[in-house]
């Protein structure tokens, strides 16, 4: 809302003002960047094997397990802070439109985190 020219400037300064959120609020954990990083790098492994003619069904097993272990821990991580809720919710939104998040084990880890305290 623009008042005059003195209060356009002010307006304009609170607009900005809330669009900038605290660097505190906003950004994620380094222990949450670690689980995700862990997850993309056991996808990316997962995958690697699931190409390769050479692997066999244990090793496909393994690779999967290993993805969906890291997978769970980001859905336990508990996301008190608004930057953690934030990145975990995208990330987990990545994931559910590739549609892997998609077993009971995710759900209810997912809902039991919403309940757990630091």
């Amino acid at each position: 809302m623009l008042f005059q020219s003195g209060g356009a400037v002010v307006t304009s300064t609170i607009v900005a003002k809330a669009a900038v959120a605290k660097p505190s609020e906003q950004q994620s954990s380094n222990q949450l960047q670690r689980l995700i990083e862990t997850h993309q790098a056991a996808y990316g492994a997962f995958g690697k094997v699931f190409r390769d003619v050479r692997a066999d069904r244990s090793d496909r097993e393994r690779a999967s397990r290993d993805e969906e272990k890291a997978l769970l821990a980001i859905c336990a991580y508990p996301a008190v802070a608004e930057g953690d809720r934030l990145a975990k919710a995208r990330y987990l939104l990545e994931i559910e439109a590739r549609g892997e998040l998609d077993l009971p084990e995710h759900m209810q880890t997912l809902l039991r985190s919403t309940m757990s305290k630091r």
